[in-house]
Formats: C-alpha cells, sequence, structure tokens
C-alpha cells in the first residue's frame, strides 16, 4: 500500500495531505459505530492513524511533529476562548475541590506505577514512560526523556516505546472509568440535568421582582441614597406610581410610599433587597406593560453588542441612561445573566436588556451594533496573537528539578486563552466567536492530534507489543483506571459532584483531548470543558514533575 502511495502521490506534501485527510476522515466515519449506545467517537482516528502507521503509511517525523502539536493547540486554545469568561467564577464554586481531586488522580497515578515497578521488576524508565502513554502525557513524556539523557548522558528508547504501546488502551481506559463510575452510581442523565439546570439557576445572578414599596423612614428619597444604604448590587428598571403610569427609574428617581417597582437583583440578596425596600407582589411582564392611553409606551429588547468600538468600554462611558432614558436591567454573557454597574465592561457578543420608549431602545441598538452578521466575521488576530503568547508562555521555565519544568505547548495556549477570553475586552481585544467557529477549530485540531499520536506510534507498534510489550499495556491500563476509579468515586459520593463536571475533571486530570471529546459529545453542554480547564493548568504542571521524579530515582 505504501507503495501505490508513493507511485500515485510521491513523497512530497500531496502524499501528507493524502494520508491524514484519509486517516482523519476514516476515523470520524467509525465514530459513528455505536456498540450498545455507546462510542469512543473521534478517538477511533487514533486507532485508524495506528494501523496506517503499521502497514507503512507514514509521515516525515517532522512534519507530523508540527501536524501534531499545532493540531493540539488549536484544541486547547478553541476551549480556553469558550470557557475563559466563566472559568474563575467556577474555580470560586468548587473549583479548589476539584484541583484537589485531579492531583490526587496524578499521586495515585505515581504510586501505583511505582509499586507496579517493584513488584515486576520492570525498569523505572520504561515505567515513566507506560505512565506517561496511560495518562496520555506528551510533555511528561517529553521531561522523563529530557530528565534521563541529562543524568545518565544517554537515551533510554523504552520511554518512548512504553508510551507508544500504553497510549491507545490509555485512552480506552479513561473513557472506560468514565462509563463504569456511570454504572457504578447509577447515573440518570435526567436527573444530572436537573441538577446541572438548579446549578445554573443559582448562577444566573440576576433575578427579576416586583416590590410595592412601604419604607416611611425613606418616603421621597432617590434611588441612588438606597443604594448607599442597602449596599447591595440591584436595578430598579421601572415605577409604577398610585395613578398607574409606570416611568423608566434612573439614580435620581424619587420613590414615594405605595409605589411599585420592577428590581432586578441576584437571587441570594432579593430577600435582604425585599425587607429594606417593601414587600414582594406578584406582577407579570404584561402587568407592567399595560399602560395608560396617553403614556408613550415601554418596550423590553435584548440588544446584542456587535461595534468593536463597545468592546471594553464601561457602561459609565457610554451615558446610555442619561442620553437616551432607558434602562439596562442586564446583560447576559456566555449564557449567565449578570446585574449592570457602571464600572461595568462591554464585551462583543453580550446580550444587553435595555428598557425604554421604543424609539429611545432603537437608537441604543443602532449605537451597541445588534448585528448577529458581524459576529460571524472570524477573530484571526486573536486566535494567533493568543497562540503566540500561548507558545512563549509554554517554552518559559517555571522551576528546575534539575531540568526546567514547563507548560508545553498545550498548557501555555489555554492558559493564554483563558486568559484573553476572560479579560481581552479589557484591552480592546475581539475575543468573542461564534459556537459553530469554536467547534469547528476545536474539532479540526482533535482530528490532526489524533491523527499525528496514531500514525507516528504504528511504526514498530506490533512488534514492541510481541516482544514482551503487551505486559506494558496491561500495567498501563491499572495506571489509568485505579485512580480515575478511586478518585471518581468519591468525587461522586462523598463530594455529590456533577458527573459531567466528573467527566471535565477525569479528562483534564489525564490531560486527555480525546476523553474530552467523547464528554462533550455525551453530555452535550460545556461542564465537561469547564472541568477540564479549571484543573488543566495545575495536572500539566504536576504530571511533568512526577515524571521527572520517578526518572531521578531511576538514574
Amino acid at each position: 500500500m505504501d507503495d501505490l502511495f508513493t507511485h500515485l502521490v510521491g513523497n512530497g506534501i500531496a502524499r501528507t495531505m493524502l494520508v491524514l485527510s484519509l486517516v482523519i476522515a476514516l476515523g470520524v466515519a467509525l465514530s459513528k459505530i455505536k456498540i450498545r449506545g455507546i462510542s469512543f467517537g473521534v478517538t477511533w482516528i487514533l486507532f485508524v492513524g495506528i494501523v496506517a502507521g503499521h502497514y507503512g503509511l507514514t509521515i516525515d517525523h517532522d512534519t507530523l511533529h508540527f501536524i501534531k502539536e499545532f493540531g493540539l493547540i488549536l484544541f486547547v486554545y478553541s476551549i480556553g476562548l469558550q470557557v475563559g469568561p466563566g472559568f474563575f467564577s467556577s474555580f470560586k464554586e468548587g473549583g479548589v475541590k476539584m484541583v484537589c481531586c485531579a492531583a490526587s488522580v496524578v499521586v495515585l497515578g505515581a504510586i501505583t506505577t511505582y509499586i507496579i515497578h517493584l513488584l515486576t521488576g520492570t525498569p523505572m524508565t520504561t515505567m515513566v514512560g507506560v505512565m506517561s502513554g496511560a495518562v496520555t502525557n506528551t510533555p511528561g513524556l517529553g521531561a522523563a526523556q529530557q530528565a534521563y539523557a541529562d543524568a545518565t548522558g544517554v537515551n533510554d528508547p523504552t520511554i518512548a516505546l512504553g508510551y507508544a504501546v500504553a497510549y491507545p488502551l490509555g485512552v480506552v481506559g479513561i473513557i472506560l472509568s468514565m462509563i463504569a463510575i456511570r454504572f457504578i452510581t447509577r447515573v440518570n442523565y435526567v436527573e444530572e440535568n436537573k441538577a446541572l439546570a438548579a446549578i445554573s439557576s443559582e448562577r444566573n445572578f440576576a433575578d427579576s421582582i416586583s416590590v410595592e414599596f412601604t419604607n416611611g423612614a425613606l418616603d421621597n428619597h432617590t434611588i441612588a441614597h438606597m443604594r448607599e444604604l442597602i449596599n447591595r448590587p440591584f436595578v430598579i428598571s421601572r415605577i409604577m406610581h398610585s395613578d398607574g403610569s409606570i416611568t423608566i427609574a434612573d439614580g435620581n428617581s424619587l420613590l414615594k410610599i405605595g409605589d411599585k417597582l420592577r428590581v432586578i437583583c441576584s437571587s441570594e440578596d432579593s430577600e435582604a433587597i425585599m425587607a429594606f425596600l417593601g414587600t414582594k407582589v406578584e406582577m407579570s411582564e404584561k402587568d407592567w406593560g399595560a399602560m395608560p392611553r396617553n403614556q408613550k409606551e415601554l418596550v423590553s429588547r435584548r440588544i446584542l453588542i456587535t461595534k468593536s468600538s463597545i468592546n471594553g468600554k464601561k457602561l459609565s462611558e457610554l451615558s446610555l441612561r442619561t442620553k437616551y432614558g432607558i434602562n439596562i436591567t442586564r446583560i447576559n454573557r456566555a449564557g449567565i445573566d449578570l446585574i449592570p454597574y457602571q464600572g461595568m465592561e462591554l464585551q462583543i457578543g453580550d446580550k444587553v436588556m435595555v428598557v425604554g420608549e421604543l424609539k429611545d431602545v432603537e437608537k441604543v441598538a443602532n449605537i451597541l451594533g445588534n448585528s448577529l452578521k458581524k459576529l460571524r466575521e472570524p477573530q484571526i488576530l486573536t486566535l494567533f496573537l493568543g497562540i503566540a503568547l500561548g507558545v512563549l508562555l509554554g517554552s518559559l521555565p517555571l522551576m528546575n528539578i534539575p531540568q526546567p519544568v514547563k507548560l508545553g505547548l498545550a498548557g501555555g495556549p489555554l492558559i493564554v486563552a483563558i486568559l484573553i477570553g476572560r479579560f481581552g475586552p479589557h484591552y480592546h481585544l475581539v475575543t468573542y466567536t461564534t459556537m459553530s467557529a469554536n467547534l469547528m477549530l476545536r474539532e479540526v485540531g482533535l482530528a490532526m492530534f489524533l491523527a499525528g499520536v496514531g500514525i507516528g506510534a504504528g511504526d514498530g507498534f506490533v512488534e514492541t507489543i510481541v516482544n514482551g510489550g503487551y505486559r506494558w499495556i496491561g500495567y498501563g491500563f491499572i495506571i489509568t483506571v485505579l485512580p480515575l476509579i478511586i478518585v471518581g468515586l468519591i468525587a461522586r459520593w462523598r463530594l455529590k459532584m456533577n458527573y459531567y463536571t466528573l467527566m471535565g475533571l477525569i479528562s483534564g486530570s489525564t490531560t486527555d483531548p480525546p476523553a474530552l471529546g467523547y464528554a462533550n459529545t455525551s453530555a452535550g453542554n460545556d461542564m465537561p470543558a469547564v472541568g477540564y480547564a479549571t484543573v488543566y493548568p495545575v495536572v500539566m504542571f504536576l504530571r511533568v514533575v512526577t515524571a521527572q521524579l520517578l526518572i531521578l530515582l531511576a538514574a
């Protein structure tokens, strides 16, 4: 078959593209196969690549290395941009617990590796390679090879062979661990979705309530004065006066006993605010729209921010309320409703809820953009600037033990993408990408990475297994599954962790993009990606450090 390819397209770029495309296409086609409702998804690309490599359909080593690393960078960078806006809030809400669980997986994996070394007599250098393959961690492999070469002056090929042999079943073992935890703990997707909805409602900070103003001590005081006294974030969007008229509220609006207020606040602050202002009353959106005939109609619209000139600007700089008499009641960002305040910086892609007269709301829409077409334009500058900064960060040594420990070409771009996704608008960087564009980048990157790893591992794969390497497969499978099952069961039974988040934690604790791809497909939401990004940076660092420490034990 290799001779046929050479005859048809030669040994140049055409051959590289043909082999890569066929491996990915066949792998994607096989990913549609399900056995009892279970599929390994795009992981099939890895297996097809191994078969191709075994039969000589290889690619130049340097080119293959570029394909693999560039694909991985695209994959993790897309994830970082996606989860960046909500990353830090998710870290506060259980992130420390997740990082501790992921670190436990790393430590248990290292202990398991050392025990297998003692029981079987397998050289530690080989076992470190097996461990790196079992948890699909390429930076750990590179760190182990470099540490051994610097300590002894020679290279040990069994490190890379152990990695290649253990890697395929390592990917499978991670996914099987997720499936096993699902069945052992009797996960019900319907119940998990309900729990996820409950979590989402808790995180949707903006809650709309109607309150009748009854606090006589504050009668005829301004809203601005009440904000100072309550000292909690809230917005009063509309006031219904005793005569039934409705007006747009601002800081200078005077409140009088009997006024009904449309209040936007967080769920956790609603009781305190109601106790301060008055009593809750049941009024629908229709009630707030019922107005006297001689009064101009108020409307509420969600306006999409699409103008680059607005990106990174504060609400106070725009003075929309002063100029147009409208009120901004909430801002939806990355699916979360936020309570606006004057110092809030707006981002492209934000959805702003505006209340006011129709003509004024339309003027505000023109200022903010409200053009979905503009959001479909690709943001190439942010993409490649972020990748460049990520590569630089990943190349910087963080510490020396005795070799430099680096985040690598995966950890660096991921961290930079998270930071750009969260803080980019501060520097007028447009970080918004449509879901379809983000998904396309992510899937293309993952496919390139899997194909590169598979093709590279295929050459000599069978020979290594026949000559005793089959034992390494078993060792790797134990290193993969045992820590994940132990920590996963503790996370479910003791810590009551949502299964979707747990899948992301498992993928991140093994730094495994294929497992994350499977988790995202199974979940149908972003929770696995958030969990993955939360633990990945710390885990990447720990994987590199543990690989080097185990090598130093053998040197």
